[in-house]
């Protein structure tokens, strides 16, 4: 028996609207084929995870370009807007299919509004809906497989800064990295978010107890080993929403910012809550990690190579070009381990060691931004993901879970306050270099 599946979306013909104008340059076009344009080019930016308010900047950009007015509400996923000239106005909603981040076609779409007044305000229509068509169907940049190596040496990195030794950051390799190639098929089948975070979690934590049960075959390990299985499916954490809406709530964007602080409240605990039951069943324990013995200069030297593999591997699960994960990953290296000292050798709270990190990385990026180009957020949100503690939400979250009410509210009061200060460096770094940015208008 044939099943077919309805789209819950329906297809814009973009170029239904463009074909009767194709001998008109767009800069004479009429205003509906004006504001179609522009609400294309901020549904294609919406659709890369960007902030709202880059969105209305690159929309307002162009409205400008074509000489009319434009006033729009921005969601996680929508999109209202009116344009206006001297005569009519043109109303449109639009929706996203889903959601995602890719940080290759940010860059691109950022180079098309940047270079929109200077190369397509004489081009038609038709022709700047092909150049659109081009970046939308620009291919990702890895398979499946890259992604899932990426998220083996992210995790596994992940697990030597937050305190974890070979035992943990080996399984938490071998968990993350099939973890996460199992999502990324299931993601370019399109099956719904919910789906994926389940099985690709879950998949995760069973992987990381046999490679661990085979370790402790072959070596003799102690069970207390187990709390590495946390580590395997910090992949889920969704910083770019996160980090995102904190910049909406900053520049009072208060409808994107509470979707997309929604999305990253979902997204986490449903991981949190699957990883509970995997560990019921499979009975394991977020303990803590054995003390490891390394002199504070090599420690330090640790710190700065793996917190470099962390955001090297999440800049390449956002779909960065290999240079663009570089410069991230110098900018994280330097940031997190500049975090990581205050808080272990200058008795620094961790949720001011968060802010003063998530400021560095975003000065950093400011000063690569000059010089290379790459929009700024897709430097930043990279370097400093590493920072959100996805430890204490799932130990808060299994706190819960048991019933340890007070361990559970602990650990979950110690995230949120971190989790405040990471976007509020970011911000405050931006207040200090972008004049756009520090004034509401």
């Amino acid at each position: 028996m044939n099943t077919t599946i309805e789209r819950n979306h329906m297809v814009i013909q973009w170029h239904n609207y463009a074909k009767k104008f194709k001998n008109t340059p767009i800069s004479e076009a009429n205003l509906e084929e004006k504001s179609i344009l522009i609400g294309r080019v901020g549904l294609m930016l919406l659709s890369c995870g960007t902030a709202a308010w880059r969105v209305r900047r690159a929309m307002n950009m162009l409205a400008k370009a074509l000489d009319v007015t434009c006033t729009m509400e921005i969601g996680f996923t929508t999109l209202n807007y009116t344009c206006f000239d001297d005569r009519q106005c043109f109303s449109q909603t639009l929706s996203l299919t889903n959601n995602g981040v890719n940080t290759n076609k940010l860059h691109a779409l950022t180079q098309f509004v940047e270079q929109f007044s200077s190369r397509y305000l004489q081009a038609n229509s038709v022709q700047i809906h092909e150049t659109l068509d081009a970046i939308d169907q620009m291919p990702g940049l890895y398979s499946p497989l890259q992604l899932g190596l990426a998220s083996a040496v992210a995790c596994a990195s992940f697990t030597f800064l937050l305190g974890g030794g070979p035992a943990e950051m080996f399984g938490a390799l071998i968990g993350a990295g099939i973890g996460n190639d199992i999502r990324a098929h299931m993601q370019r089948r399109k099956l719904t978010q919910f789906l994926c975070i389940m099985v690709s979690v879950s998949i995760a934590c069973l992987c990381y107890t046999l490679s661990l049960r085979c370790l402790e075959h072959v070596f003799d390990l102690s069970t207390q080993h187990e709390i590495g299985y946390i580590c395997s499916m910090l992949f889920i954490i969704p910083g770019f929403p996160f980090i995102t809406s904190g910049f909406d709530f900053a520049k009072s964007d208060m409808h994107s910012g509470l979707e997309r602080m929604s999305f990253f409240i979902m997204t986490v605990t449903v991981a949190c809550i699957t990883g509970w039951i995997m560990a019921y069943f499979l009975g394991l324990e977020p303990g803590s990690f054995l003390p490891m013995t390394i002199a504070p200069q090599w420690k330090v030297m640790l710190w700065l190579v793996f917190s470099f593999g962390g955001v090297f591997g999440f800049s390449m699960m956002f779909n960065s070009p290999m240079r663009l994960c570089a410069l991230a990953a110098i900018i994280g290296s330097l940031s997190n381990t500049l975090r990581l000292v205050l808080v272990n050798y200058a008795d620094c709270p961790a949720a001011l060691g968060a802010f003063i990190g998530a400021m560095t990385a975003g000065l950093l990026a400011y000063a690569l931004h000059n010089r290379y180009g790459y929009p700024r957020i897709a430097v930043t949100v990279p370097s400093i993901v590493i920072m959100v503690p996805g430890l204490y939400l799932y130990r808060g979250f299994y706190g819960l879970g048991t019933q340890s009410i007070d361990e559970a509210m602990s650990s979950l009061m110690t995230a949120v306050i971190i989790l405040l200060c990471i976007p509020l460096g970011l911000i405050f770094a931006r207040i200090l270099t972008d004049p756009d940015f520090r004034h509401c208008t």
